[in-house]
């Protein structure tokens, strides 16, 4: 029987196979033996141990089209970003530290501005401006007032996405609305320290529909550039990489040097000064850190 591992809690793992539901399931011991540990998201084969219970084994991993780590997930179609347009106000920076580290994973981004109904249409325009010619879908959405649901439903729909974004944005609220109940628990936020409450305790994938989940993961606490070489950083800025091989001189830094194409770019309004300078910042970061 397959099926697909939505939850992993101390060495159980929950299989949901469709109609037949979901089993608790242990690994055998010959994943042990491989130094393979079944991930949320696996698409597994299992074996039924006990019908009535939902019991069963996990007998086979079957072909992982992709991982992410902290926290471990396979399978991952595409990310949906969230962050608020206000309250609290978008951290462009965090954003786009974010959106480089998902590059480096080559997958799929989308972008979800919530609490549209707190914005002016100034601030809506300026998110607008800021990811203008990166090729990202971008959503503005209220879950208070009901609007931009249906696109995130649709973004969602048939895929396993991977849902990030700071605490106190509104993910949950985002998918609780978009699935139309209440898969996932929302945090209070915390009044004494005036930021979200993380919620999840385990690894654990909710389905919003037929084939269609959704992975909590847990914030921004590991997002490292280190693995980036700062000479191929513009490549995970795609509006940046579009002008490779074009710059008068070649290893460009994009910086500095004269006839660059990207600073050509960035004059003439192609490439938005929120990117810009957060490249800057990030190039920088990496060559301080590759000197130690």
């Amino acid at each position: 029987m397959k099926g697909k591992i939505v939850k992993g809690i101390a060495g159980f793992y929950y299989v949901d196979v469709g109609e037949a539901g979901i089993y608790e399931c242990k690994a055998k011991g010959i994943f042990r033996k491989q130094n393979i540990k079944p991930l949320v998201g696996d698409d597994v084969e299992i074996s039924i141990t006990d019908e009535n219970d939902h019991e069963g084994n996990i007998d086979e991993i079957l072909k992982r089209e992709n991982t992410l780590l902290r926290p471990a997930v396979a399978n991952v179609d595409q990310v949906l970003i969230v962050f608020a347009i206000k309250d609290p106000d978008v951290n462009y920076h965090l954003l786009n530290r974010y959106l480089v580290w998902m590059e480096d994973k080559d997958i799929p981004i989308n972008i979800c501005f919530n609490k549209c109904e707190l914005a002016s249409d100034e601030e809506i325009r300026a998110a607008e401006e800021a990811f203008k010619n990166t090729g990202y879908n971008i959503m503005f959405a209220s879950v208070k007032n009901d609007t931009g649901l249906e696109e995130v439903r649709a973004v969602l729909k048939d895929r396993t996405t991977a849902l990030s974004g700071p605490s106190g944005v509104g993910k949950s609220s985002i998918i609780n609305a978009a699935a139309g109940k209440n898969l996932m628990e929302t945090g209070e936020i915390s009044k004494k320290i005036s930021r979200g409450k993380h919620t999840t305790r385990h690894s654990e994938l909710f389905k919003v529909g037929e084939d269609t989940y959704v992975f909590d993961t847990p914030g921004f606490s590991s997002m490292e550039l280190t693995k980036v070489e700062k000479e191929e950083l513009y490549l995970l800025f795609p509006e940046m990489a579009k002008y490779e091989n074009e710059c008068r001189f070649t290893g460009c830094s994009h910086i500095s040097e004269p006839d660059c194409a990207i600073k050509e770019a960035c004059e003439r309004g192609e490439i938005s000064d929120v990117r810009y300078e957060d490249y800057k910042l990030f190039y920088e970061e990496l060559k301080n850190e590759k000197k130690y």
